[in-house]
């Protein structure tokens, strides 16, 4: 499996915000959206018993699978390996794949994403999961977004973040319209991305 790091840290992003958690960040997306922030394609190949090893240093037991995109290389093995050692799981995905065969994952978080027609146009990516417990969306105050595609998905809770375009101003005005948003639409709950807040990793 190709890692791009794995880190100790508090959960910045939605349900289990503040709360302590090792992060796997496994390299490779098979997405390119112009507002990540993550570099997910440079990394090095551990084993699953390397990566369990990695994990067992720190004291939390909750364990964030992410990336890139976790399920290109998540396999059963390694939840298996996971829960034998007593972690909780949690995965953050775009849910444009499905859960690799056998793998049980105690959390998932789906943060859908729009992409780019050659007509010029923007289709939300096709969701395969069976099972959305939290469904994040980064809110772009775009016209070219449109809202109603995401409330068509099911899941347990549907949160909503407001994009970092990197530039404070911006980020005050898609923040203000987030919450109107929110407020019209009570379906939603805020989602802030607190470990830039705080500054932590």
């Amino acid at each position: 499996m190709k890692v791009n790091e794995i880190f100790y840290s508090l959960q910045g992003e939605g349900h289990y915000t503040g709360t302590p958690a090792v992060f796997v960040r496994f390299a490779g997306c098979n997405l390119r959206c112009w507002f990540c922030d993550t570099d997910f394609e440079s990394g090095e190949e551990m084993s699953e018993e390397e990566i369990v090893r990695a994990v067992s240093r720190f004291p939390s037991r909750y364990v964030v699978l992410t990336g890139g995109e976790p399920t290109l290389q998540l396999t059963a093995s390694l939840c298996d390996r996971f829960h034998a050692e007593g972690y909780y799981l949690m995965m953050e995905t775009n849910g444009t794949r499905k859960l690799p065969e056998g793998c049980s994952i105690d959390w998932i978080t789906c943060s859908p994403k729009l992409l780019d027609t050659q007509e010029g146009m923007r289709k939300l990516a096709t969701i395969r999961l069976s099972r959305i417990d939290e469904l994040k969306v980064v809110f772009e105050d775009s016209p070219t977004q449109d809202m109603t595609l995401y409330e068509q998905i099911p899941a347990t809770e549907y949160r909503l973040q407001p994009c970092d375009t990197q530039t404070p101003l911006a980020n005050h005005d898609i923040l203000n319209k987030t919450i109107e948003y929110i407020l019209q639409h009570p379906k939603w709950k805020l989602s802030l991305q607190t470990h830039k807040i705080l500054n932590v990793r």
